[in-house]
């Protein structure tokens, strides 16, 4: 171009002002009188053509009269000798080119000017702010050359570019514009503003002078062309244009980020209209589309792929906030068509790259970790951290469900799960994405393929490649984990350990995962498949038992015979901590319903041919059959095609009709075998009978005869005992889901409060746990409601709650403390003493376990809190108990008593009085010299509750304690070794602190008061 190499006029441009050039083209630009300031945007009244030929005129003739403008006039002279396109304008036939060639031509005079070198700045005084650099302008200069620029565009370049940039129209000016303002470009103080606003129309001036047809073949607009999108609206050369510049460009090193950032800059960052978002959405579609397309550049599709993947997985780790929401979006979107238009190649330059940290450590990687050393690192933090959050992004984020992304996934599915397995050990932020991602699969695979993965994931089947066995998952240092080479354990006790540890956290894991996936339906049917799987077991017990023992030859080969009680003991172990951990709406229809029963009535079934009848096979067939009694007897709305599933169950009941020893049973397996195949036209009242004791109205602990046993589906276990001890166990293990809703309390009125108190008096020392929770909780009950006849043994009563404390199970004990605090609350002069001589002394003679103290202790909290301001009549008797238990031999009593003492002296409040001496002097030297961490500690916190319970009575109440309690909390604070005391005792002095300051430096409070004068 002309302009490339223009000449230099160092001297003339060193004798010009820039406030001279900068005021020529306020003159040129000037706006008429009355015109009010419109800034740099949008046009303004100064451009009409009169305006601009006078303003011309006015500059002319300013260069050719004034004396001082002589610099300017000359060192304007020879631009325009540079530039002669810019000086053939005449002002009064074309005055707007006139005025954008004057504009043009000061602008580069500007430019000439500020390309001079600084002269020499004189001595700068000590501590004075340096110069400004020459090429700086002030605001007010930057203002009027921002406008000149804008005039220059609009004048010089907008008139030859029509509406789609379609033709070369008037070629020499448009050349003279567009090299003016290139040559405008190359100096930062002018460049910047030019190409932040006006970058789009000297694009399109150059792209119309090297690539655009003559003028000859312009073509006009067709109706409706200007509703279109502005790539649309532009010529099929212009657009071949862009093509070939963003292939070339895309195909350069960081060619894609530097397409994606050219496209996606300013369009959609930080918006959140739905407008903006949609426009975000549409552009990183067409970005995907552009990058997913081999372009006719690149002669191989499969080279083009080699080049661009990887940059594309760069867009996943851009660490900008501002973009990196839309480069992810668009690396998702690519990689998602790429796999829909060409999987092989987007499975083997996108997938695999992306998963390669997963496959490496997986027992089907292809390096041989056997002969690596131990401890050697495979895979590294970083690299394991950005992989799966790229799994995340692409998978989760992506959420496409194609037959490529879930078979890649699931290659590395049973890592991740190792992985999440592992973060649930400690605190990493791996363990939600890993959550995510596993749940995404079962989520959005088909159900043949995810119930086979679940049982690869527990270890029962081999379709899914977990951990290689050599390696080793190790905490990271910045919160992930490493991948390692797991070292050698020589003890085999403890490598067996290890196994079996891993194992368990399997299950557990696996189980949180299930419990989740409940509403879709797949924790149910996984559930039933491994009730299933149990069944098999049984069965292959069954033929164990009857096969010939094993050879010697056999022997020698101990694989092949423990793979088979291995994976009998997974399942065992599989179903008991479903069973512990999935919750009573793991189902959710009545198919699911059907085919738990169907494998529990099968399993049942293999335990009949072996002839192994016993009380839990009984309570099995007891739970099932009364289950579908429940479902047949109202429990869901059942359709017809619930009948068609239940049609499932007959053979199955017709079986054990035949086959059970027990003739009630018998009985109950055929009357549900007439219900299904009738569609409930016919019941009989066996049926009835074990719905309504599925639905819990059934008879209380005092029914002990056959026939009682009979309604809830029989067992032989009602000769040995109450039927409410099988009742239990079944209630909890009959899912809950098929309910249509729960009866009514009025249906429940037949329960354990209806019996005698007599009788619940002895249920409350059954053996069995549920019946003596169950008679514990009525009898709370009794007491909440004040039963005469309950009030009147309240000895019998107190004497039951507390021989109920020592129960180790937390369902009997927690009951008992509720019932001793509410017999205490009701009559506390005769209760409360007693409590307090059992708590703080041996009872005749023998020593209380510290347990059933601390329980003891529970309940004298609760009662404290229940008596509320009444409490301080036995304040001395609390207190003096307490501080007694905190001198107890056992540690942990010492540590509950000194938490009840800090609870109770903090609802005393101004209540405390003179004890405050003895608690605080208790505190202290327990703080001080107790041998026990935990008690110390314990000490401490009851300083810091102590102090914020009080908050702002703090001051009042402990006024003569405040110096004792600050130096125990300082001495705490230095001396002490326990961390967590430390932390006690300094959120202890923060407390005290504020307590303080409120006291000497009260908040003050304006308020607005009326006197009426008399």
């Amino acid at each position: 171009m002309a302009a490339g190499a223009p000449p230099q006029h160092g001297d003339m441009a060193a004798g010009v002002e820039v406030e001279r050039v900068v005021e020529a083209l306020e003159l040129l630009l000037r706006q008429p009188a009355g015109a009010g300031e419109r800034g740099d945007g949008g046009d303004d009244d100064s451009w009409a053509p009169e305006t601009l030929r006078g303003n011309v005129a006015a500059l002319e003739e300013r260069l050719r009269r004034e004396p001082g403008w002589a610099a300017l006039r000359g060192l304007r002279a020879a631009v325009l000798a540079g530039a002669p396109g810019l000086g053939a304008a005449e002002p009064a036939a074309e005055p707007r080119w006139a005025a954008a060639a004057a504009a043009l031509a000061l602008l580069l005079c500007l430019r000439e000017r500020l390309a001079q070198p600084p002269a020499a700045a004189a001595a700068r005084r000590p501590g004075a702010a340096p110069p400004p650099a020459a090429d700086t302008l002030s605001a007010a200069q930057a203002r009027a050359v921002r406008r000149a620029l804008r005039a220059a565009v609009a004048l010089g370049l907008g008139p030859w570019l029509p509406p789609g940039a379609g033709t070369r129209r008037h070629g020499p000016r448009l050349l003279a514009a567009a090299a003016a303002l290139a040559r405008l470009a190359t100096h930062p103080a002018l460049g910047a503003p030019l190409l932040a606003r006006h970058l789009g129309p000297l694009l399109a001036a150059l792209c119309l002078l090297g690539h655009g047809p003559p003028e000859h073949t312009q073509r006009s607009a067709s109706p409706g062309e200007d509703t279109k999108p502005a790539l649309a609206q532009a010529p099929a050369w212009l657009r071949r244009l862009c093509g070939q510049l963003l292939s070339e460009r895309l195909l350069r090193p960081n060619g894609v980020q530097a397409v994606v950032r050219g496209i996606m800059e300013g369009t959609g960052a930080g918006g959140t209209g739905a407008e903006a978002a949609a426009v975000d959405w549409r552009k990183c579609d067409a970005v995907a589309k552009i990058l997913a397309a081999c372009p006719q550049q690149c002669l191989s599709l499969e080279d083009y792929y080699k080049l661009v993947c990887p940059q594309i997985l760069d867009l996943l780790h851009i660490q900008d906030k501002v973009t990196a929401r839309q480069f992810q979006r668009v690396a998702t979107t690519t990689l998602l068509t790429m796999a829909k238009g060409h999987p092989q190649l987007a499975e083997k330059y996108l997938l695999q790259p992306m998963l390669a940290p997963l496959l490496r450590c997986s027992d089907a990687a292809e390096i041989a970790v056997e002969d690596l050393s131990a401890g050697t690192v495979l895979v590294e933090e970083a690299e394991l951290s950005s992989c799966v959050e790229d799994v995340f992004k692409v998978y989760v984020v992506g959420n496409d469900s194609s037959s490529l992304l879930l078979g890649s996934l699931q290659s590395v599915l049973g890592v991740v799960f190792s992985l999440y397995s592992f973060t649930k050990q400690n605190v990493s932020y791996l363990r939600s994405p890993c959550r995510e991602i596993l749940l995404w699969f079962l989520e959005k695979a088909e159900r043949a393929v995810s119930l086979p993965v679940l049982e690869g994931l527990a270890g029962l089947e081999s379709s899914v490649r977990l951990l290689h066995p050599r390696c080793q998952l190790r905490v990271g240092s910045q919160g992930g984990a490493v991948v390692a080479v797991e070292e050698t354990i020589s003890d085999e006790d403890e490598a067996l350990y290890q196994k079996v540890s891993s194992e368990q956290r399997h299950m557990e894991s696996l189980a949180e995962l299930l419990s989740h996936c409940q509403k879709s339906g797949l924790a149910g049917d996984f559930f039933i498949r491994c009730l299933k799987a149990l069944t098999h077991v049984a069965a292959e017990d069954e033929a164990a038992s009857r096969a010939a023992r094993p050879s010697a030859e056999s022997l020698l080969e101990p694989e092949q015979h423990h793979a088979g009680p291995r994976r009998q003991l997974l399942v065992l172990q599989l179903v008991a901590v479903l069973c512990e951990s999935v919750s009573d709406t793991v189902f959710t229809d009545v198919a699911q319903v059907v085919d738990f029963v169907a494998a529990t009535l099968q399993r049942a079934c293999v335990g009949l041919a072996r002839g192994a009848g016993g009380a839990v096979e009984a309570q099995t067939l007891s739970m099932a059959m009364g289950l579908v009694a429940a479902v047949l007897g109202g429990a869901v709305q059942l359709s017809s095609s619930d009948f068609a599933v239940l049609q499932r169950l007959v053979p199955v009941l017709e079986e054990v009709s035949c086959a059970h020893p027990e003739p009630l049973i018998q009985e109950l397996a055929a009357d549900l075998r007439i219900a299904i195949c009738t569609r409930g036209a016919f019941a009989a009242g066996t049926v009835g009978a074990a719905a309504e004791h599925v639905l819990g109205r059934r008879p209380g602990p005092s029914r002990t005869s056959g026939a009682g046993a009979a309604g809830g589906a029989p067992h032989p276990s009602t000769a040995s005992g109450s039927p409410s001890a099988s009742s239990a166990p079944e209630e909890r293990s009959a899912p809950r889901e098929p309910r249509a809703a729960d009866p009514a309390p009025a249906q429940r009125s037949d329960g354990p409060a209806a019996a005698p108190l007599p009788e619940l008096l002895l249920a409350a020392y059954d053996p069995q746990v549920p019946a003596r929770a169950a008679a514990l909780r009525t009898l709370c009950s009794l007491i909440k409601q004040r039963d005469p006849e309950a009030l009147r043994m309240q000895e019998k009563l107190l004497q039951v709650f507390l021989e109920n404390l020592q129960h180790e199970d937390s369902f009997v004990y927690l009951s008992a403390i509720q019932g001793a605090a509410l017999l205490s609350n009701e009559y506390p002069e005769q209760i409360l003493p007693a409590l307090l001589a059992r708590y703080g002394s041996p009872a005749q003679g023998a020593a209380e376990p510290a347990a059933t103290r601390m329980k003891l202790g529970e309940v004298l909290m609760r009662v404290t809190r229940a008596l509320g301001d009444m409490v301080f009549k036995h304040r001395d008797a609390l207190i003096h108990a307490f501080l007694r238990g905190s001198r107890d031999p056992d540690s942990t009593l010492r540590a509950s008593s000194l938490s009840n003492l800090g609870e109770l002296c903090q609802r005393l409040g101004f209540q405390l009085g003179a004890v405050v001496h003895e608690v605080t002097s208790c505190l202290t030297a327990i703080a001080k010299t107790d041998p026990e961490a935990e008690v110390r500690r314990a000490a401490v916190h009851v300083v810091a509750v102590l102090l914020r319970g009080l908050s702002e009575k703090a001051t009042e109440v402990l006024r003569d304690a405040l110096r004792d309690l600050y130096r125990l909390l300082k001495h705490v604070a230095a001396a002490e070794t326990d961390g967590a005391a430390v932390l006690h005792a300094q959120l202890a002095l923060q407390e005290l602190g504020e307590a303080v300051r409120r006291e000497l430096c009260p908040p003050q409070t304006l308020q607005k008061r009326i006197v009426v004068l008399p």
